[in-house]
């Protein structure tokens, strides 16, 4: 898939856990799980608002577009 997630990256520079996430999100840790590891097919706009709030980022640090060759 041409969309890469990189929440985990994310997560790591701001030193937080998936568990951590979840809870000031509220989102539960599943759902994050498939996000996290770019298995989701959509993101809703308000959580995408509700990550970048929490790790202080742009919603571009997190989703990255690569072509495929």
């Amino acid at each position: 898939m041409p969309i890469i997630v990189n929440l985990d990256v994310m997560m790591a520079r701001r030193k937080m856990s998936l568990s951590e996430l979840s809870e000031k999100v509220d989102l539960t840790l599943a759902n994050l799980s498939i996000l996290k590891t770019g298995k989701a097919k959509a993101v809703r706009f308000s959580t995408l608002e509700a990550i970048c709030k929490v790790l202080e980022c742009q919603p571009g640090d997190i989703l990255e577009y690569k072509e495929e060759e």
